[in-house]
Formats: structure tokens, C-alpha cells, sequence
């Protein structure tokens, strides 16, 4: 939020639209990330990366890296992450995550309802987003708790976005390719 000092000189509390990366298996979860985006469109101004592979016609691993940083990370304050089936292994989702993490922007991590889950109850998850889950810096939220309404979505982006930096593991090797 930001104020402007119109008449007497009190403030007077205008809304800005803050800005969220969604990154996703667009092959696999398109429908959640439309949900998703449809439910907060009047308060987030949502942005995804509309398929790299497509967007992004490079085999310079460096070149795509920043065109992520610079044209879907730079100016967000938060990645949320759709984990769904294929999720964990997509290059593009594991290099969307190391670009959050080189911005030190905050990071959430979400279990749609596809994620299948093993009969020890554990789910798949990007390796790289799973570092920082278990290092405490990334938030872990099913579908439910981060669709439930604007305000709590509003506070998950507030608490991922104070989170300690020195929380950060992003030590890996970016993935080459889709497994």
C-alpha cells in the first residue's frame, strides 16, 4: 500500500496491486494456475512465464536464467510454486525457483491436488524448492489453505517475504533437463 498526502495533509491509503510469479507445469496444472489467477486478479497482479520453452528460444543456459531474473522475477515480491505430478521434474520450474533465491524474494511452495503422494506419505517436490522448505525459508501450503481467501493469501506472501535470507539454499546445479 502507498499513501498520498491529498487534503490537510493527512495521508490517504491508496491500493497497489502487488505482484506474484506463479511458476508451474504448464503441461500438467494449467487449469490450477487459470483458477488461481482468475480467484485473485482484482488483488494481484499475477504473472507466469507463459511457457519459456516457447517464449525464450535459447540453448544459452545463461541467457534464459536472466531473461527470468530480469522479465518474470524482477518486480515481484513472491514466487508461488504449483507442485502438481510432473512439477519436481521441470527444468524451467527449477530455474524460475534459482532465480527467486538469487533475488531473495520470498517463496511458496503449494501441493495441488494432483501431487501424487507415496504410500509413506511423502510428496515430490523440485528439489531446489524442497532445500528450502526443509531450511525453513520456503512456506509449504496445500491448494486449500493458499485459495482460501485474498487476506490469508495476503499474509503467507507477508510471511514468506520476512523470512531470513541466511535461510537461502541454492547450492545445486540448475536441472538440464525434463526428467
Amino acid at each position: 500500500m502507498s499513501y498520498s498526502g491529498i487534503g490537510f495533509g493527512l495521508p490517504i491509503e491508496t491500493s497497489v496491486k502487488r505482484k506474484v510469479f506463479v511458476s508451474y507445469h504448464h503441461g500438467g496444472d494449467q487449469a490450477y494456475y487459470d483458477a488461481f489467477a482468475k480467484a485473485f486478479c482484482e488483488v494481484y497482479d499475477v504473472i507466469y512465464d507463459n511457457s519459456l520453452e516457447r517464449r525464450v528460444d535459447s540453448e544459452d543456459v545463461g541467457y534464459v536464467m536472466r531473461r527470468i531474473r530480469e522479465d518474470y522475477v524482477t518486480g515481484s515480491s513472491c514466487t508461488i510454486v504449483l507442485v502438481g505430478k510432473e512439477t519436481p521434474v521441470r527444468k524451467y520450474v527449477d530455474w524460475e525457483v534459482k532465480a527467486t533465491l538469487d533475488k531473495q524474494h520470498g517463496l511458496i511452495g503449494v501441493q495441488l491436488p494432483t501431487a501424487p503422494v507415496s504410500l509413506q506419505g511423502t510428496i515430490s517436490v523440485p528439489t531446489r524448492l524442497n532445500d528450502n522448505i526443509n531450511s525453513g525459508y520456503a512456506l509449504w501450503l496445500s491448494w486449500g489453505q493458499i485459495t482460501a481467501n485474498s487476506q490469508q493469501l495476503a499474509r503467507y506472501i507477508a510471511m514468506a517475504n520476512v523470512k531470513a535470507k541466511k535461510l537461502i539454499v541454492n547450492n545445486r546445479d540448475r536441472r538440464l533437463r525434463n526428467g
